[in-house]
């Protein structure tokens, strides 16, 4: 089969519409004058201190994304925290192998176990939803 027949690549990747700009400028500095902008800059970055030098309040700004979707850090580190303490990858995965051997007792202690589990799952889940600012059950 040859390529000039089908255009696979033209129908797969249509030219996104993107705005085109103008190719990073690079600029050699000593260690000296590097370490003087450093101490300069205070808290912001280095780009943004040194559009600020050259164009003075005429420097564009900048759109900014968040660092980070993080609405509550605390509530993601206390989930991180429960994964890591949680055995639940290799439990799920030792469940998954007793399920397709057919070696899985089901006694009332086995299925109290399981639902044990799913609720745990189930709060880490909404919790971790939580910090990302989302609503459980929300499409996005």
């Amino acid at each position: 089969m040859t390529s000039s027949r089908h255009k696979f690549n033209e129908i797969a990747k249509p030219e996104a519409k993107k705005a085109k700009y103008p190719p990073p400028f690079s600029l050699r500095l000593t260690y000296e004058e590097r370490a003087r902008l450093d101490a300069e800059r205070g808290d912001k970055s280095l780009a943004a201190y040194i559009r600020e030098r050259l164009f003075g309040d005429d420097a564009a700004p900048r759109k900014r994304r968040g660092n980070s979707p993080v609405q509550d850090k605390e509530a993601l580190g206390r989930i991180a925290g429960a994964l890591g303490q949680s055995r639940i990858s290799q439990n799920l995965n030792q469940l998954a192998k007793a399920v397709n051997s057919g070696s899985l007792p089901v006694t009332p202690e086995t299925e109290a176990e399981l639902k044990e589990a799913c609720r745990e799952v189930s709060e880490m889940r909404a919790e971790l939803l939580a910090a990302l600012g989302k609503a459980p059950g929300s499409e996005r």
